[in-house]
């Protein structure tokens, strides 16, 4: 056979070769923007010249700092695609965590939001390696900036041929450079090779995701956060019509693009279809959504009080997705098996809010403490690691954390999972939001799932708290649903009916909000320091 190295120009290729006239839709300040693969490939070419232009040399680092849009998509390809490494910068993260990515990874352009100004304004005299910024504006003019040597993306590609001579190299190469979201410590990078990323996508056009070219998409997960789980490629790849949400996006535009583009399938965290199902409820028959195939639902547990209401009152099916920064991310799919199709209503429901199957390509282990493989039995548990060709090898630049993360050659995913007799892993919690109480470990993830099955209950996110006797203790947060009403007691009734008498809560709490990480997770790190500065308390 050849040897063809596997990289992502193949799936621009296909993109411009096959599927020409399918639409980018993008949601910008002056409306919706819509043009073609081939216009995207014209694009790309003309980027990948501009980089040219500017000497931007072979493995050097361009920096993205952007929301979801037409022009975000076109970085993910002509940086890439020309040998050059794309940073994909998590536009949430604290001031000093993105001057030390920054600093970090080497940046030398970056290319920023015209929203996003003011950040990049006041963190620039801290940034030692970037030579300047390209502002993405719909604008017909550079915005007034002080940012140094700033450019106007439009004026920087306008002139640049629209054919580009995309060069071969080893796939081993970094494509894209992302860095953990940090709920410990300062986020930790990792490279995605165009070879990982090549045949994350190629599963990804499997049944197990699912995209075809019939299909409209709409990544609502962030760009900036783990190649947007792969979408933005895999999509493409599909020649699926694509829709991509803009700045700052709310849940009213969501529905509002769904129900207009007519959206078949989309990808996005708990929260989001949280937002979303408020929307529909609180406008019933405006929005038909009857073009809806499936969502993807990921980043931390889908509760099963979700996926019901989504189906019974919308017909909408939700499934559960699972990854990580340092897997791509995507490693297992709710997607069901043909056994488990037709189940009943309560059984069906509880699959679907399940982790799901490990996708083709990976393999895992799920070890006790001591390392020793546990039942698969779906009720011993253990922690989950992973090996396979988009799974890191390490972490960018730190050896003590790639040393921490790895035994005998498989990533410790840090997640403490059960598998059952079919072949489904469950998540049931991180190995450091886990409660250990009087010896025994229970699941703060089980614990908000069956406190969110409540229709009173909008949000809820469970820490442990130090306890004299039994070690740890659950505290549960909880945000009432608007317009309803509950009491503490009312609620520790409702869950000891769900789970055992001693996993009820301690103490509950009711709070305006969960604050939330920068990837839309609930943030149990920044729950923990409010409990210890006191700031939560029992009503």
């Amino acid at each position: 056979m050849m040897d063809y190295p596997l990289l992502l120009k193949s799936v621009l290729y296909r993109a411009n070769e096959i599927f020409p006239e399918k639409e980018v839709v993008s949601r910008g300040a002056k409306g919706i923007f819509r043009y073609t693969y081939r216009d995207l490939h014209e694009r790309v070419c003309q980027l990948a010249n501009a980089l040219d232009t500017l000497g931007v040399v072979a493995e050097a680092k361009v920096g993205s700092f952007a929301w979801n849009h037409h022009r975000h998509l076109e970085l993910y390809y002509a940086v890439p695609c020309s040998n050059r490494i794309l940073h994909t910068i998590n536009i949430r993260l604290f001031r000093e965590q993105l001057i030390h990515v920054i600093n970090h990874a080497e940046d030398e352009y970056i290319f920023v939001d015209e929203d996003l100004i003011p950040v990049m304004e006041d963190i620039q005299a801290e940034l030692h390696t970037v030579r300047a910024f390209i502002v993405m504006t719909d604008a017909e003019v550079l915005p007034e900036t002080t940012l140094k040597n700033a450019m106007h993306y439009e004026d920087l590609i306008r002139s640049e041929a629209t054919d580009y001579e995309f060069p071969e190299f080893d796939e081993n190469n970094t494509a894209i450079l992302g860095y953990t979201s940090a709920t410990t410590g300062m986020p930790k990078g990792v490279e995605y090779s165009h070879r990982g990323l090549y045949l994350h996508c190629l599963t990804g056009l499997s049944g197990y995701i699912g995209t075809d070219e019939s299909d409209v998409t709409m990544p609502i997960v962030p760009m900036f956060h783990v190649n947007a789980w792969g979408r933005p490629y895999i999509d493409t790849w599909a020649g699926a019509k694509q829709v991509y949400p803009g700045s700052r996006p709310t849940p009213q535009d969501l529905v509002s693009l769904m129900h207009e583009e007519r959206v078949t399938t989309s990808a996005g965290v708990p929260t989001v279809w949280m937002g979303i199902l408020s929307i529909l409820r609180a406008n019933p028959g405006k929005y038909d959504l009857s073009c809806v195939r499936y969502l993807i639902s990921g980043g931390s547990a889908l509760p099963e009080s979700l996926t019901r209401a989504f189906d019974e009152e919308f017909g909408i099916t939700v499934y559960q997705g699972y990854g990580q920064t340092e897997t791509t991310p995507v490693t297992f799919s709710g997607y069901p098996k043909t056994a488990e199709r037709n189940l009943p209503a309560p059984d069906k429901y509880r699959y679907r809010a399940k982790t799901g199957l490990i996708l083709p390509g990976l393999e895992m282990r799920i070890v006790d403490e001591l390392g020793n493989p546990v039942a698969h039995d779906g009720k011993q548990m253990g922690e989950l690691l992973l090996r396979g060709p988009w799974v890191l090898g390490r972490y960018y630049k730190d050896e003590q954390k790639s040393a921490e993360a790895f035994v005998d050659g498989w990533f410790r995913t840090g997640d403490i999972v059960t598998l059952d007799e079919r072949g489904y892993l469950q998540v049931v919690d991180r190995t450091r939001d886990l409660i250990k109480s009087g010896g025994e470990w229970i699941s703060s993830v089980d614990l908000e799932n069956a406190l969110m099955s409540h229709p009173a209950v909008a949000e809820a996110a469970v820490i442990a708290i130090p306890h004299e006797k039994w070690q740890e203790r659950p505290l549960a947060c909880v945000v009432v649903a608007k317009g309803a009403s509950i009491k503490a007691e009312e609620l520790l009734e409702f869950l000891s009916q769900r789970v055992a008498k001693w996993w009820l809560p301690d103490q509950l709490v009711f709070v305006d909000e969960i604050p939330k990480t920068s990837v839309g997770k609930f943030s149990k790190k920044t729950l923990r320091e409010q409990y210890e500065a006191g700031q939560l308390t029992t009503p």
